[in-house]
């Protein structure tokens, strides 16, 4: 009987001190990956630095001018081209088509619940049996 204790004792032994080297061994593979994983957030970081600083080149106001005095051919705002706010044209009028479209079928009338339309049932206060 002691021996077969001895045995099982020594086979738990070696079972959990592979257990725990697997552990050790998913720890470091994972340590590794949240290390990979950091390296590319930096990387990522680096990259949208450089796209900023290109559109922040590409967007100088004065390079913007040059291009478009280059291919738009705009004209130069004159005293004669300003409006006042009276002279600008009304703003249109909304269209509800789906009411437009509920109507021509008979359906827009003001909704009503049924409760609303029943009266409710009134009994008498103070009645004795």
């Amino acid at each position: 009987m002691l021996r077969f204790l001895n045995i099982v004792v020594i086979l738990a032994l070696i079972g959990s001190a592979v257990y725990a080297y697997s552990i050790k061994y998913q720890t470091i593979l994972r340590a590794e990956q949240i290390t990979k994983l950091k390296h590319k957030v930096k990387a990522e970081q680096d990259a949208i630095a450089v796209l900023r600083a290109e559109w922040s080149f590409l967007t100088r106001p004065e390079r913007v001018q040059e291009l478009a005095d280059k291919y738009l051919e705009l004209e130069a705002l004159g005293v004669g081209k300003i409006v006042t706010a009276q002279s600008l044209p009304e703003k249109p009028e909304r269209i509800d088509s789906i009411g437009r479209k509920l109507d021509a079928l008979g359906l827009g009338g003001a909704a009503t619940t049924p409760a609303a339309s029943e009266p409710a049932p009134t009994t008498p206060k103070g009645k004795a049996r």
